[in-house]
């Protein structure tokens, strides 16, 4: 489901209204064709994307011109042709904002994949998702595109997506991530530099290329232009996906009535108290996976937590100490935190354990883990103290938040 925009104050950008797939003559009709003629000299290109400020929409909020400079760097530095994928994987059990944008706008996603080709001089390209590829595969045939584009289906788990993952499994190994030194950048898909960009992202850089960077910054502040596309939960209503300008309040994207704190940022993310949410401005360095939901007060945040926490221990690529140690105990105290009674050294373990496995892991995973954890024990810090007691506030034990069956 996808939101009307009245109640955001700003016009679409890049989901049409009345939420129906744009196919290729809507997407022609809506935006006009894309002339690739117009974006031979990739350093006029890189640079409006430099002057629009455009970030990253994966997670990141990376500076998406210093991307492409590093991949255009590192090819002459190398010698070798680089390689652009689309990242369409959406691993994130309570993100939808990737898939809803590849079945509303898929033309917008693959002119920026041809535009961000161009930019880098790649002479390979993939779209790479989890599932759903057919009606993608029947985009781009309907298209002429000037780099053939092939679909890659991905295994449908958390790190899939993650960059090195996804250069791995396209050089014929596993979906799984890799110390990234160098980063894939530099040497990616079969040691080639590659670019790794969200679809999202992608989606705003064919706007860019179309309306110029003061068009793009007429939206969001001066220090986060451009808008985003956000997965909002909320108790009694569809998961639906909005476009919002950053800057906007928190408080205008979803009823904080009757919530106790909103996830912002989505399992990688952090917990936040509703009274601040309310003042908490949409901003793309806390944005992660663009998830936003909020917790009824009826409903505890610490099984919430622990349930998620369990899932992304499981998800772990077990590689590294961090993954295959640490993620496993933290989430295993954790659900002691959640369960009323007496809780002896297990809030202060948690928390050393966390520092112990940041920035150590062969990937992100445990740092995002541990933003999830330690936004948890300051959030929630007063039914931690209730649950030392024996008590729980919570009323309703329906799980929220969703994990997938088993976990």
């Amino acid at each position: 489901m996808t939101a009307t925009f009245p109640d955001l104050y700003m016009s679409p950008r890049l989901l049409a209204p009345g939420g129906t797939p744009a196919g290729l003559t809507t997407h022609e009709q809506r935006y006009g064709p894309l002339a690739y003629e117009s974006y031979d000299d990739p350093d006029a290109l890189i640079g409006t994307v430099a002057e629009a400020g455009l970030t990253g929409r994966g997670g990141a909020a990376f500076p998406t011109c210093r991307k492409l400079v590093s991949v255009t760097e590192a090819a002459r530095r190398s010698g070798r042709t680089p390689v652009v994928v689309a990242n369409g994987c959406e691993g994130e059990p309570a993100s939808r904002k990737d898939r809803t944008l590849l079945q509303m706008s898929p033309h917008l996603v693959l002119d920026g994949l041809q535009l961000a080709a161009r930019a880098v001089g790649a002479g390979e390209a993939y779209l790479a998702v989890e599932d759903g590829a057919s009606y993608l595969e029947s985009a781009l045939a309907r298209r002429a595109d000037p780099l053939p584009v092939r679909v890659a289906r991905v295994p449908a788990r958390f790190l899939s997506g993650q960059a090195s993952a996804l250069a791995r499994y396209l050089s014929g190994g596993a979906a799984l991530p890799a110390y990234q030194n160098p980063p894939v950048r530099e040497r990616g898909v079969r040691r080639a530099p590659t670019l790794v960009q969200n679809v999202e992202t992608l989606a705003h850089l064919a706007l860019i290329a179309r309306y110029g960077a003061d068009w793009f910054r007429t939206a969001g502040t001066p220090a986060d232009p451009g808008s985003a596309l956000c997965t909002v939960h909320e108790p009694g209503r569809p998961v639906r996906v909005v476009e919002a300008p950053f800057g906007l309040p928190l408080g205008r994207l979803l009823s904080l009535t009757g919530i106790s704190a909103v996830l912002v940022g989505g399992y990688h993310g952090t917990w936040v108290p509703a009274s601040e949410a309310a003042r908490l401005p949409l901003a793309g360095g806390t944005l992660g996976a663009g998830v936003l939901a909020a917790l009824p007060a009826d409903r505890c945040g610490l099984a919430e937590t622990a349930r998620v926490l369990r899932h992304l221990a499981l998800e772990s690529a077990g590689q590294c100490g961090p993954c295959l140690n640490g993620l496993p105990r933290i989430a295993s105290a954790f659900r002691t935190l959640a369960a009323p009674g007496p809780q002896g050294t297990t809030r202060a373990d948690v928390a050393r354990w966390a520092g112990l496995v940041e920035g150590r892991g062969a990937c992100h995973h445990p740092d995002g883990t541990v933003r999830l954890v330690r936004g948890a024990l300051t959030a929630f810090a007063g039914e931690l103290d209730a649950h030392a007691r024996g008590v729980c506030t919570a009323t309703d034990r329906t799980p929220l938040l969703p994990v997938p069956e088993g976990d």
